[in-house]
């Protein structure tokens, strides 16, 4: 039923979107459409919120205003509603009744303004409270008065209630507080926006299957965790992703540099059920001006932009999160400025997962060099997996996902080696997409978590030398504060790849993972032969020719 519910709810929403749009980019159309179902949503939590307060009184929200002591009520339902929700939204201010006033009489009558007032009072309402810096400015992208919504104020109006209206007829199901079906709708929308939105889709989203993914990777063996963060966050669906992997998520931490993006991940949260205490999203440039510096995350997720520039300023090596590696990611190519940040964002007994053009696992200079310190310095790399090409929006270039863990010398036999997934050719193709199935999913993550080898998909690349060092003497002479660190540089010592320190640090997959299909072997006699027949048969068919020539008395064409 709720799986009926929801493509019911997910069918009608996008109808409305692409209905309603009208000549309008469905990339412009996004923001208002996900804006009002926003307003929608919020509107539907008051008013239940309200009702539950009220009931003990006999009373609805709606039926207070002219109530003799409406002012004490309305202060009331509004300091509790702060608290609990985050907001507050008078009765007049809710979606169905301003749907219900632009739409009075069969005819369209003008509550621009209003609309415009009911947005900025819900962020007014959050002033001074806790959950102001989550509400503000969560509307800035509903222009109004944008000529994209038409020419003249009317035109303008008539769209606006057009949406208003339909969305007003559709039942949310909100009082189920089971279901997700809104909020799966809602990412199911920001899905179809981004598959129409070009290179401008990785901007906001993540590929549902990619996501699904990431989120297994870094929950493999958990069924509930401390914190999630994406240093990239987008729309929030890899957040959110992870979320539905384990049983429970006590907080969500995120940083998206475009504002508009960022507006979208917030209200993606709230609409998702995720409370305003629980998350902290930021609005501001990763690399540059982290938001979250001194803190650890039990399990990250990102999909940053694909070799994105950057400042690579030499005052970075002044930054914790850099100075280490004795070298910065090029300016024109930032992915593994993304991946030093993660890791330094990264719990001791976290997992983190990274997707990233292929290029990240061969280039040398500065990304060789960031590479082999990972490896040898940290043994930090647990695996590389070569995903199938074009299955993001706007790129076709192939991509691979790293899986880095700082824990790994707690498990003797995992670090002593880094697995390889070769899960390239393992897709469906759905118009000009390809597209991971869950068959393919599952065999990735059963693949991660088993670290089994198959011929030709995957393999565990020793990097444990069988000439090591035994400093176990030293070691004990070293006293307790000093051991720990002792062995991590014995460890770090012993840790050179037979095979990984002689490709020079080089990952490329092709090089571990031995997909190479031998070609059927070509037998030259039976080719002999049937060239032998065919020149035979061009001679008879010749003599035939000439005979026919001789007949009629002409010269033969050969």
């Amino acid at each position: 039923m709720a799986a009926e519910q929801k493509q019911k709810l997910e069918q009608q929403l996008w109808n409305i979107a692409n209905t309603l749009r009208g000549k309008m980019d469905a990339d412009d159309f996004r923001d208002y459409i996900l804006g009002f179902i926003f307003y929608k949503y919020l509107s539907t939590k008051m008013d239940l919120y309200a009702n539950t307060i009220l009931k003990p009184d006999g009373l609805t929200f709606q039926e207070i205003e002219g109530h003799p002591e409406e002012a004490l009520l309305m202060q009331e339902i509004k300091q509790l509603s702060i608290d609990k929700l985050g907001f507050f939204l008078e009765p007049a201010d809710l979606f169905s009744e301003l749907a219900r006033r632009g739409n009075a009489g069969g005819k369209n009558n003008f509550i621009l303004g209003d609309l415009a007032k009911v947005l900025t009072h819900i962020e007014q309402s959050t002033m001074g409270s806790e959950s102001e810096e989550d509400f503000g400015n969560l509307f800035s992208d509903l222009d109004l008065t944008s000529h994209k919504l038409g020419k003249s104020e009317a035109d303008k109006n008539d769209l606006i209630v057009k949406v208003l209206v339909h969305l007003d007829e559709i039942d949310f199901d909100l009082e189920n507080t089971d279901s997700d079906v809104l909020g799966d709708a809602y990412e199911y929308l920001i899905g179809q926006f981004a598959s129409g939105a070009g290179k401008k889709a990785g901007e906001f989203y993540t590929p549902q299957q990619v996501s699904s993914v990431l989120a297994q990777l870094v929950t493999v063996g958990k069924d509930q965790l401390k914190s999630v963060y994406d240093p990239t966050c987008g729309s929030g669906s890899l957040l959110l992703r992870v979320a539905k992997e384990v049983k429970d998520v006590s907080a969500f931490y995120g940083q998206e540099m475009n504002p508009t993006t960022y507006n979208l991940c917030r209200m993606n949260m709230i609409m998702h059920d995720v409370h305003y205490k629980r998350f902290d999203i930021k609005n501001e440039d990763t690399l540059e001006r982290p938001q979250h510096y001194d803190m650890r995350f039990e399990a990250i997720v990102a999909n940053p932009p694909f070799s994105a520039n950057w400042s690579a300023s030499p005052l970075h090596m002044n930054d914790e999160r850099f100075s280490a590696y004795g070298k910065l990611a090029p300016s024109s190519k930032a992915d593994f400025a993304f991946v030093q940040h993660m890791v330094h964002q990264l719990a001791d007994n976290g997992t983190m997962a990274i997707v990233l053009p292929h290029g990240v696992l061969f280039r040398g200079g500065a990304e060789g060099h960031i590479r082999e310190y990972l490896i040898k310095e940290k043994n930090y790399l647990d695996a590389v997996i070569g995903l199938p090409a074009n299955i993001f929006y706007g790129t076709s270039i192939p991509t691979c996902i790293l899986v880095l863990k700082k824990d790994r010398n707690k498990d003797a036999e995992r670090s002593r080696s880094i697995l390889f997934i070769d899960a390239s050719q393992h897709f469906e193709k759905v118009k000009t997409q390809n597209v991971l199935r869950t068959e393919d999913i599952d065999k990735i993550i059963s693949t991660y978590e088993n670290r089994t080898e198959e011929d030709k998909y995957s393999k565990n690349i020793i990097i444990h030398r069988t000439d090591a060092i035994d400093c176990t003497d030293a070691i004990d002479r070293t006293d307790a504060i000093d051991r720990t660190d002792a062995i991590n540089r014995t460890d770090a010592i012993n840790r050179v790849s037979t095979t990984i320190a002689e490709n020079d640090y080089n990952l490329n997959i092709p090089r571990y993972v031995d997909t190479f299909e031998e070609e059927d072997a070509i037998d030259l006699k039976a080719i002999t032969t049937e060239l032998r027949e065919l020149a035979d048969l061009g001679k008879t068919t010749d003599e035939t020719i000439e005979g026919f020539c001789t007949e009629l008395g002409i010269e033969t064409p050969f």
